[in-house]
């Protein structure tokens, strides 16, 4: 088994390029972000030696924390991250890093597949489990429309064009902040903090032009923003925020609409959601009134024996309830800080 570098190896972005299964996850740009935002070292193992063709690798992340321990995980902060390997590779280079796991000092090894099967061991288990949404493009986009649900979404869309909602889209530093703004509120209402501003900025300067923030304005005010990131033959939603003071105007359903205009117009076939917590009926419905296929998102986890809970790992729900009754409490501008301070240990 091999190491790979997936920011030096010249190998890494043409496998990216040319594999299947490679999706926004595995690129470098996503990468580049991500270390430079958490600091986190990135690794790829493979059967292909230094010197040949690289055709297939499990791209992981070592998280290195002194308040929630060192761990080995595929891949922080990303919905999913297919191993671009065969079934047999995958578990063979999983059986590999089992061994090496009490000599690294790793309290964990966990895999994020999203369309391979889990690890084929009785020593894996189960994390965590989501839903995951895709919306396939390939119809035409009429078709698309009649298919979204006829009350709650096509009828929600034609109320913010009555409405004379504005839509805007880029990359530049008013909209972000405008973004932003949105991002602290609906996380203060859901209890969560939000990313730290740092994450958003180098993603936006690590995709560029791939990387759009849309907004729906009401006047002057922005009411409702989201993220796209376009990789390959995909856009994918990252992060969305609203002001709830306006949600009857359907700015939401004005974002979507216009992002799966732009990805058809880019011939891209399919539109990436993302996951959602089980326990977010409301979140999985409104994917699914979009005509979204859904399916189940299981995470796995490797350790040695019963591990020790972490005070900020993301399966310990007393940790989740006080995090989310002092957001749902704390002054927003307090909220970005907290973020800063959290997710480098969380991911």
């Amino acid at each position: 088994m091999c190491r790979v570098d997936p920011l030096n190896d010249d190998r890494w972005d043409q496998l990216v390029s040319r594999h299947p299964k490679a999706s926004l996850f595995h690129s470098s740009a996503w990468l580049r972000a991500l270390q430079k935002t958490y600091g986190y070292q990135l690794v790829a193992f493979t059967w292909c030696g230094a010197n040949e063709p690289l055709d297939g690798a499990i791209l992981l992340c070592e998280v290195d924390s002194w308040l929630t321990g060192r761990r080995l995980v595929s891949l922080p902060f990303s919905d999913h991250c297919e191993p671009m390997l065969s079934d047999g590779d995958f578990r063979s280079i999983l059986s590999a890093l089992e061994l090496r796991l009490p000599v690294a000092l790793w309290r964990y090894i966990e895999v994020r597949p999203l369309d391979s099967g889990g690890p084929d061991s009785s020593r894996w288990h189960t994390s965590a489990t989501y839903q995951f949404h895709r919306l396939d493009l390939r119809p035409s986009l009429n078709t698309l429309f009649q298919n979204f649900h006829h009350s709650s979404t096509r009828r929600k869309i034609r109320r913010a064009e009555r409405e004379g909602l504005e839509y805007r889209e880029g990359s530049n530093e008013s909209l972000f902040n405008h973004f932003y703004r949105l991002l602290v509120v609906t996380r203060k209402r859901h209890g969560i903090p939000p990313q730290p501003r740092k994450w958003f900025r180098n993603l936006m300067e690590a995709f560029g032009e791939e990387l759009k923030i849309r907004l729906a304005f009401n006047g002057d005010r922005a009411v409702a923003g989201m993220l796209t990131i376009r990789h390959k033959d995909t856009l994918y939603y990252k992060n969305g925020g609203s002001d709830e003071r306006f949600h009857s105007l359907g700015g939401m359903h004005l974002l979507f609409w216009n992002a799966i205009q732009d990805a058809k117009s880019q011939g891209l076939a399919a539109l990436d959601f993302g996951r959602v917590d089980t326990d977010q009926p409301g979140l999985i419905t409104f994917k699914s009134r979009w005509g979204a296929v859904a399916s189940p998102l299981h995470y796995y986890r490797f350790s040695p024996g019963k591990i020790p809970v972490h005070a900020f790992d993301s399966a310990n729900t007393f940790q989740r309830g006080t995090i989310n009754a002092f957001c749902s409490l704390a002054p927003s501008f307090l909220l970005p800080v907290c973020g800063s301070l959290l997710y480098k240990h969380i991911g």
